[in-house]
């Protein structure tokens, strides 16, 4: 798609069971930095079906206008429909950029969407500007296993398309009071084009969210074994947070991946990020600097991770945790 554009910065606002998932609006507020550097605006792309009552919300976190695509065949989400209906929409109104979440749902849609639309797609994006000589977007991605970040840009084809890791940018500020333009788009689907039906839902079991955490005690090779992860599971529970790991301790079959932190795991943002024998490696480093307060646990002084903590704490983590986890049960009234 080479014609001229509308500089527009558009995000796929994510929602299922018309719940909208926390980095839409993540993504709403880069997209607003990098909307003002093309003296363009933010637009919300809103896909489902009687989901109108969303849009209060998609402009109290910073969109000034929101497309709504809505139809019976997009009430839950299928590839089929929901990259038709993306796409079509892109073609009729030609945003400069457009932004999707790298969720499961948002990496499945954003492939196909970048095929129809016949554009390029970074994927798993950690940083985003634009380049103020040309214009273009410059998105920033790891790569080779997470040993070098490499930026890419796609000066022929528009909408420049990237999607961006949950956690990565942090909300923007919500106004309730925000208002803007609501275009409703008619786009024709029907189900037989489909060829997926949905016969049942059955929905999964609870599942580790490290990325939404507030608080995160993080183990890594210096942990030693399941048995220490143990102690840390615990004094995550007497926080109110989860736990998480360094690449090496899920390697070694500690942990499982579901709780990896890191450029090849999830990336967070807690208030309190704990991390309990991690040297600081850049891949794990990468994956959680932004939290709002580093506290570090680790024999070596000269570990990396103390470069980046707000508190720094040089000894054995077995003597430290338990009496960390003593001392929070007596204030909390347990024994």
């Amino acid at each position: 798609m080479t014609a001229e554009t509308s500089k527009e910065v558009w995000v796929y606002i994510e929602q299922e069971e018309k719940a909208i998932h926390p980095v839409s609006f993540e993504l709403l507020g880069i997209a607003k930095r990098l909307a003002q550097d093309l003296e363009g605006i933010t637009a919300g792309v809103l896909l489902g079906h009687e989901v109108s009552d969303l849009t209060s919300e998609i402009f109290a976190y910073g969109a000034d206008k929101v497309y709504i695509v809505s139809h019976p065949a997009l009430a839950y989400y299928r590839h089929i429909t929901y990259a038709k209906a993306l796409s079509e929409v892109s073609k009729r109104y030609k945003p400069e950029i457009l932004l999707l979440p790298a969720t499961p749902l948002g990496r499945d849609l954003a492939g196909g969407v970048a095929t129809l639309l016949e554009t390029g797609l970074t994927a798993d994006v950690t940083e985003l500007s634009i380049d103020k000589a040309t214009k273009n977007l410059l998105m920033t991605r790891p790569a080779y296993g997470g040993n070098i970040m490499a930026t890419i840009i796609c000066p022929d084809h528009r909408p420049q398309m990237a999607s961006v890791r949950p956690r990565i940018f942090p909300m923007p500020e919500i106004k309730e009071e925000r208002t803007g333009e609501i275009i409703t788009v008619e786009v024709e689907i029907s189900e037989e084009e489909v060829g997926v039906e949905r016969i049942g839902f059955i929905p999964k079991e609870k599942t580790v969210k490290i990325e939404l955490a507030e608080v995160i005690v993080a183990g890594g090779k210096g942990i030693g074994g399941k048995e220490g992860f143990a102690k840390l599971f615990e004094l995550a529970k007497l926080l109110n947070g989860e736990v998480g790991a360094s690449r090496l301790a899920v390697e070694a079959g500690w942990i499982s991946y579901e709780h990896q932190v890191g450029q090849t795991g999830k990336t967070v943002r807690p208030k309190v990020y704990l991390a309990v024998g991690t040297s600081g490696a850049i891949q794990h480093r990468a994956g959680m600097q932004n939290s709002d307060c580093i506290i570090s646990i680790n024999i070596d002084p000269k570990a990396d991770i103390f470069k980046i903590s707000d508190l720094g704490i040089v000894g054995d983590w077995k003597k430290i945790i338990p009496a960390l986890i003593e001392r929070i049960k007596k204030e909390k009234g347990l024994g």
